[in-house]
This record gives C-alpha cells, structure tokens and sequence, in this order.
C-alpha cells in the first residue's frame, strides 16, 4: 500500500495540467486515509485522530503549491512566424555557373549522387536536380551526418521518400570509417551503373559518378571517406564547416581501382527560391546557409521554438540558465551573462558601456545544435 502511495506522489510531480494533478493528488491521500484506518486496532483513537488531521493538513498544502507551480508552466509557441519572408534569395553567381558546369558534364555521368543532411531528409532538397540532371541517370540519396540524425523513424523515412520516386537511400555517417552506410555505396553504385543503359559509354570500364547536393552537407567529406577506404589515399576535396567551400566543379577524382570510379565533386546549390520559412530557418540551422545572411538571433529564435515544441529542455542546462523560455531576448541576455560574453555599446551619453553580447550567446546556441549537444533531432519530423 505505502508503495503505492509513493508511486501516485511521483506522478505528481511529473504532470503539468492543473486539474489532473489536483485529481491525483486527492486519490493519493485518500489511499492514505484508506491505510491509515486499517491501522493495527491497537493503536489509540486518539492517535488516528491525529494523524488524520496531519494527513489532511498536508494535503491541503501540496494542493495549494501544485496549484501555484501549475499557474506559471511556461506556455509555448504553437507555430512560427517571422516578420521577413524573404530567407531564400542566397543563390551566388558561383551556384548558378555551378548548374551550368553539373549540366555540361553530365554527359560522361554514368551515376548521381545526391547527398543531404539526414536531420532534413525532406526539407531543402533542390527540385531542380531531378529536372536537370537525376531524372535521365541512376540517381542514390546519400542522407548523411545520420551520427546527429535521430533516424529511429528510419523506415517511415524511406517509405515517404520513395512514395516521390526515390528508390535508393543510403544512409551515411562520413565521421566513421566503418560506417555500414559507406561500405554500401560503391557496391550499390556498381550495381545501378551495370544494370542501365549507358548508352554513349557502353564501352567504357570506367564509371564516373558525380556528387550533388545543397551547400554543407558532406560532399566532399563523402569523397574523401570513400578515397580512403577503397583506395586508402588521403583527402582530395576541401572540406570545410561553412557553406560555400567548394565553388565550382573540379576535375574527376580516382576513388576506386577495381572497378575504376572516379567522382566529380560540385559545389552546393541551392533552390533559387524557398517558400517555406520554417524549411530556409531548417536549412540555416543546419548550417548550408552562412548564418550572417539570416541572421543569427533569427536562427537561435527558431531553434528555441522547435526544442520547445519537441519538449526537448536539453538546452536549459548546456545554456545553464534556471528554466524552460520561449522569451530568446532573455534565453540570450542569461546565455551571455554565464558566458561572461560583453561587448561596448556607445550609450546615448557618448560614453561606452559594457553589454551583455547576445550574438556571441546565439552562436554559442546554435553551435550547440550542431554539434548535437541537445541529441539526436530529426527537424522534418511532420512529413512522416
């Protein structure tokens, strides 16, 4: 009976809605009430008296501080809206001369490679390369960084993607050289280029794949993994963590002997233009934006929005501010406080002053997304 009565109090604690924990908490103490009056006939009636009184006094205490606790339950946003629309317009004359460069070397392609962010599998994935350039090859959908992907809807995933006409995925994680994902390209593109119509290279022995994909998301890493696990050679991409690293398309690099493959690494490229807020803030939070062209508070705004949409409260603590806010100006002004983060500020008496530096606090924010420090996030969890 007293475990039970434990039990029905944790409960309590952990619910949120007033009435049911008021509820919860009457039908614990009556189950005291209960087991106090099966109490041992030797007690005194006198004693029982007591410890009615006390029962009920202590009742009517947690019912008034649940009460009170339930009144200040931070209430989140339900969905999300910004002033200015307009997030799409980063297309750079280096991503339109890079379609260009896709669609004239297209010819000698026997096999695309489109590789994405595993956290966005849906969002953000440029149209145009299935109108331009996956719809007349072979084409595999190479999800990486799945190592900060919660991908536990990994067949949901899958199914949703081939319901849009993709057969191939493959999911891919460039950090681990035993990655079962990177093991599994090679044979799959294999197989894929040896079962088509290759029409003009019918007589080549060499395949040729090339590596498309938005900005950010592991081209070049992937060809570097690949070089080296089936050649065991060193890196031959520039890899690097901002947008825009590689800005047009290189020469054929060997990644394997036998058969011999090489790839063509491209640089990312964008849709021209993203309708959608929520996808361009997923698509900057995921870093295949330079955050500066948003803006940095925009995008920490939205990453406090969807964490606390998810009930996902991992970031009061990595931030280390008291509780759960949907307020960013104050998850900020605490954030930079604790980091010691100030900048100087020209005050309206010509004198400078020491302020706490909000943007320093978004980027601290925001690095903390990306370097998986509030778990593993899947951000297009709706389409499933």
């Amino acid at each position: 009976m007293v475990s039970t009565i434990n039990v029905w109090i944790k409960v309590i604690r952990e619910v949120n809605n007033t009435f049911f924990s008021h509820v919860v908490l009457i039908v614990s103490y009556v189950s005291k009430l209960v087991f106090i009056q099966h109490l041992s006939t030797q007690k005194s009636q006198y004693l029982q008296v007591e410890v009615l009184i006390t029962v009920w006094c202590a009742f009517w205490k947690q019912f008034v501080m649940a009460s009170k606790i339930s009144s200040i339950v931070p209430k989140f946003r339900e969905s999300y809206t910004v002033a200015n629309k307009d997030l799409s317009k980063w297309f750079p004359g280096h991503m339109y001369k890079g379609m260009k460069q896709m669609q004239q070397k297209l010819k000698m392609v026997d096999c695309i490679l489109e590789v994405h962010d595993a956290r966005i599998p849906f969002s953000g994935r440029n149209p145009n390369f299935y109108h331009l350039l996956t719809a007349v090859k072979p084409h595999i959908l190479v999800l990486n960084k799945v190592d900060l992907a919660d991908v536990t809807s990994q067949k949901q995933i899958e199914q949703s993607l081939k319901q849009q006409g993709i057969n191939q995925i493959i999911f891919t994680n460039c950090k681990d050289q035993k990655d079962r994902g990177l093991k599994k390209v090679l044979p799959t593109v294999t197989d894929l280029v040896t079962n088509s119509e290759r029409y003009n290279r019918t007589e080549s022995k060499e395949f040729h794949l090339m590596a498309i994909g938005v900005p950010n998301v592991g081209k070049s890493s992937l060809i570097n993994m690949l070089r080296n696990l089936h050649l065991k050679k060193g890196k031959a991409s520039r890899v690097g963590a901002l947008a825009g690293i590689t800005r047009s398309v290189l020469e054929r690099i060997k990644i394997s002997e036998d058969p011999p493959i090489y790839l063509l690494d491209t640089p990312g490229i964008l849709a021209p233009n993203i309708k959608n807020v929520e996808v361009g803030l997923r698509l900057a939070l995921c870093a295949t934006v330079r955050d500066h062209l948003i803006g940095e508070d925009l995008i920490a705004d939205y990453l406090l929005y969807w964490l606390n949409k998810h009930q996902n409260f991992s970031y009061v603590q990595y931030l280390g501010i008291e509780e759960p806010s949907d307020d960013i100006r104050l998850v900020l002004l605490k954030t930079a406080l604790n980091l010691g983060k100030t900048v100087k500020v020209l005050s309206s008496e010509g004198s400078w002053v020491q302020m706490p530096n909000l943007q320093a606090a978004s980027s601290h924010f925001i690095k903390g997304f990306r370097q998986g420090k509030f778990g593993r996030v899947l951000l297009d969890n709706e389409f499933l």
